[in-house]
């Protein structure tokens, strides 16, 4: 038995509405949870480090949250001011001398502590800018990111191709895994948008476009003034 037009109408209309107040909704929520998540994770792994005695029920009768994030800042800055000095750094070198010593454990060491120094070291090179590249064949194109120019071994084998330039190309909906390629900057569109706007795209599966920013060359063209003798040529 189908449905007549009014009540099909008031259906769309109800759907409609939960859509729209869930799309307003949801971003909220999932920001709280996470942060809920994170703050919980946290103090899940610092407070039972901390003596009973000590701990936020026992100093105050309350179960307060975040006291553990709390905890774990401080200790990361007292870590941070600690390690700058000569003690510090030599108590540093010898831990990873011994964590050197151990097969396993230096590999997975070693490993973390270059992607903790790449990200999180103000010095660290970071992505130049992003581009479209074809692949995997010619006619489809791909997002990437421009890291820099190749050089060593790599640049001096594949100079003959011309200027070489090393980019990641990252997979959906996961950035953080990809490919790495060497390929001539000639074969690349490098764009304005920037990396975050680019990241997005890529995390979005293609759902998330950022604003169309004009080329810099179409921009000055159009902004450039008309000159006298153009409008004096004109009928």
């Amino acid at each position: 038995m189908s449905l007549d037009p009014g009540k099909r109408g008031l259906i769309a209309s109800l759907r409609g509405n939960f859509l729209a107040g869930l799309a307003v909704i949801a971003p909220g929520v999932l920001t709280i949870w996470l942060v809920w998540a994170v703050i919980t994770w946290i103090d899940g792994i610092v407070l039972p480090l901390i003596p009973s005695r000590f701990r936020p029920e026992a100093l105050t009768g309350w179960d307060i949250p975040g006291v553990g994030v709390v905890v774990f800042l401080a200790f990361t800055l007292v870590m941070g001011y600690f390690t700058k000095g000569l003690i510090g750094r030599t108590l540093v070198n010898w831990g990873e001398r011994i964590v050197e010593a151990m097969p396993v454990i230096r590999s997975i060491y070693n490993a973390v502590k270059q992607i903790a120094d790449t990200i999180l070291s103000r010095q660290a090179p970071t992505f130049d800018r992003a581009c479209l590249v074809e692949y995997p064949r010619p006619g489809i194109w791909a997002m990437a990111f421009i890291s820099t120019t190749a050089r060593g071994e790599i640049g001096d084998r594949l100079g003959e191709n011309g200027e070489m330039i090393s980019i990641f190309l990252p997979t959906t909906p996961n950035p953080t895994s990809g490919f790495l390629l060497f390929v001539p900057r000639k074969d690349v569109i490098e764009l304005d948008m920037a990396i975050e706007d680019a990241a997005k795209l890529v995390i979005s599966a293609g759902l998330v476009y950022p604003a169309s920013r004009k080329p810099r060359s179409v921009a000055a063209n159009e902004t450039a003034p008309v000159s006298q003798t153009s409008l004096q040529d004109q009928p």
